[in-house]
């Protein structure tokens, strides 16, 4: 394993009830050879593991001194190869700015672009069957509030995620 070198990714954590909805979508389409996360939705992708201390310091202040985000699913994403929900959430999106200047000159141009928040249930899928899926949850797709409760740390090493650290919003 790569140590505190591997790339750091921080994900907003799902309130419980919306973490099991999510992620019994994700283990019913995702391609099973694939899957080996719960569902999330990733803030950033690729932090440098060695930042470790200034990441942890700068996630801990930040929830402690905020509340809860609001959030909402208020439509479906066709990814082209695969499914997700899309998460409307200023407040989330607000949050993440002060983390990214927090991480000025850390980001890669992935994490510098303007974020597009996100719950993957499928991905890695030719097209067509992405389109598919689309045609299946659309009909019973209604937007829905989403719990968000914290924000997670997770090591990236090439396969599942090792989880490093979690803080929950009490601000």
């Amino acid at each position: 394993s790569a140590g505190p070198n591997a790339p750091i990714i921080l994900t907003a954590t799902m309130g419980g009830a919306d973490a099991a909805w999510a992620t019994a979508l994700r283990t019913a389409h995702f391609p099973p050879e694939r899957n080996y996360l719960r569902a999330h939705i990733t803030m950033f992708h690729h932090l440098p593991g060695p930042q470790w201390p200034l990441v942890k310091d700068a996630v801990k202040r930040l929830c402690a001194a905020n509340p809860a985000p609001r959030a909402r699913i208020d439509r479906l994403l066709n990814l082209g190869r695969g499914v997700a929900f899309h998460v409307d959430s200023p407040d989330l999106l607000a949050l993440r700015a002060e983390l990214a200047d927090a991480f000025f000159g850390l980001l890669t141009p992935q994490d510098s672009a303007k974020p597009r928040l996100h719950i993957t249930v499928q991905n890695k899928v030719e097209p067509s069957a992405a389109r598919r899926l689309l045609q299946v949850l659309e009909p019973e797709f209604t937007p829905r509030p989403l719990a968000i409760v914290g924000i997670e740390a997770h090591y990236y090493r090439g396969g599942p995620w090792e989880p490093i650290q979690g803080w929950k919003f009490r601000g």
